[in-house]
């Protein structure tokens, strides 16, 4: 299908400035503009702009920012609930401040004619609607995790006791543990419940220009919940997995995909890629919980123990919060003790899908957040799960139980998962035991699919070339 024909579109795309938000959005920028014949400007916070440390450039990509009322990043509040109505209230006026000024500037790139949004922004629905655009919410979780939340506000809020399992036709049953944990009445974070209900709102009025929904998923990885989804009338198009592909394509056009994305954090002064390559095959661990997980003092201890006792080399991220202080200490100890064992690198932040890539990793310990999840896959990556909060324990439970390409790691009684059980799994994942095989033929199965779905012709490719070409 041919859409170069169709009229000029100028995408206005909307996500929170936090890592796992940009980079998603990014990558549906990137493959808007390569369909042809459109324009996109990505939009964040006023203070999230000024955090991201390059911007990759492509034409017909443009920048922009709104005002979320915290632009020196100072909030007169720690409530949360105060933060996010906050956040709607001058977000909505600022982007509708937005949309107006890029619609009345001379540039060729043409007034707002489509508006995409991601999570914790359903408000920005409204104002797309207010403005006489249609928009999109972009679920950039998993669409298993988002089926659940829409399950549980249809079924169970308001009508106590909490479920004890809750079931999507198709997939095994979940636990309360097993779901995205705000929903959890003793979750730190259940002040985004109402945004999360808030968006299913948005989405169920069904008016017909605010319905839809784009998935970072791909048809056969999540089969039951698009399903489930459709079945209760929701317009949901997957398009992903939007990750960066192109590090294990042979050809040519894609290698200049390496450094499209934003990164809120330094890089690391030490040649990681020079010491993977002095590994062996498939033999090192990636650790890394992402950018919003920072684990507690001895879940690192433990960590480290687990490490150690595995004998394996290990590619350990871990972000410092703040120089000095107990963590930086921290940082130091395990440095020293890998670099006495001769058994790793410690680097503040990585290149993750050029690690992934790289011949000598064996696993990824990891926190399940949906980007570093859809990322070990498309590598073909076997993962240990290390699931803390949102919609991590549920993708854990599938990498484990309905994709077969990992394990979870289990958490003592404490809330601590111990260095022995580390060691277990990686044993698990990296040994030539049934169970280790079994979980690399997944990987490489998964790894197939998901390069599949996205290629020209693929159900990704033409879903996303049908949404635009069905846009006139």
């Amino acid at each position: 299908m041919d859409i170069k024909h169709h009229h000029h579109h100028h995408f206005l795309l909307v996500s929170c400035p936090a890592q796992g938000h940009i980079n998603p959005t990014l990558q549906l920028a990137k493959r808007l503009i390569g369909i042809g014949g459109t324009h996109v400007t990505y939009a964040t916070t006023i203070r999230g702009l000024t955090q991201i440390k390059s911007f990759p450039s492509l034409e017909g990509l443009s920048y922009a920012s709104f005002s979320d009322g915290f632009d020196d990043g100072i909030k007169p509040t720690n409530d949360p609930n105060l933060i996010m109505s906050e956040f709607k209230l001058v977000g909505s006026k600022t982007l509708k401040a937005l949309i107006e000024k890029i619609s009345t500037s001379q540039d060729h790139s043409g007034p707002v004619t489509f508006l995409i949004y991601s999570v914790l922004l359903p408000w920005a629905a409204e104002v797309a609607s207010d403005c006489g655009i249609p928009s999109a919410f972009l679920c950039i979780q998993s669409t298993t995790s988002f089926a659940l939340c829409h399950h549980y506000f249809n079924h169970f809020h308001n009508c106590p006791p909490f479920p004890n399992s809750m079931t999507i036709e198709g997939l095994p049953p979940f636990a309360p543990t097993e779901l995205p944990s705000f929903l959890l009445p003793t979750s730190p974070h259940v002040s985004v419940i109402p945004t999360f209900q808030e968006h299913i709102q948005v989405l169920e009025q069904g008016k017909p220009n605010s319905s839809l929904v784009l998935l970072n998923t791909f048809d056969a990885l999540e089969e039951a919940a698009i399903k489930a989804l459709r079945s209760s009338s929701m317009n949901v198009i997957p398009i992903g997995p939007l990750v960066i592909t192109g590090f294990w394509e042979e050809s040519e056009n894609q290698s200049s995909d390496a450094g499209f994305r934003c990164d809120l954090f330094d890089k690391s002064e030490d040649d990681y890629l020079q010491w993977l390559d002095s590994k062996p095959d498939c033999s090192v661990v990636y650790v890394s919980f992402g950018s919003m997980v920072v684990l507690k003092r001895d879940q690192i201890e433990e960590m480290l123990n687990g490490l150690i006792e595995s004998g394996l080399p290990v590619l350990w991220v871990i972000r410092c919060a703040e120089k000095g202080g107990d963590q930086e200490a921290q940082i130091m100890k395990i440095k020293n003790r890998l670099k006495i064992k001769e058994q790793g690198l410690v680097v503040p932040w990585c290149s993750q899908m050029e690690v992934l890539g790289h011949k000598s990793v064996g696993c990824f310990v990891m926190h399940c957040g949906w980007n570093s999840t859809v990322e070990s896959l498309v590598a073909g990556v076997p993962m240990v799960g290390f699931a803390q909060f949102s919609d991590q324990n549920t993708n854990a439970k599938l990498v484990e139980e309905v994709w077969g390409v990992g394990v979870r790691a289990k958490e003592n009684e404490e809330g601590v998962i111990g260095g022995a059980e580390i060691k277990r799994c990686l044993e698990i994942v990296m040994g030539d035991g049934e169970r280790g095989e079994e979980i690399r033929r997944n990987c490489e199965k998964w790894k197939g699919l998901a390069t599949e779905a996205v290629k020209e012709g693929g159900s990704s490719d033409y879903n996303l070339r049908h949404f635009i070409g069905g846009l006139g």
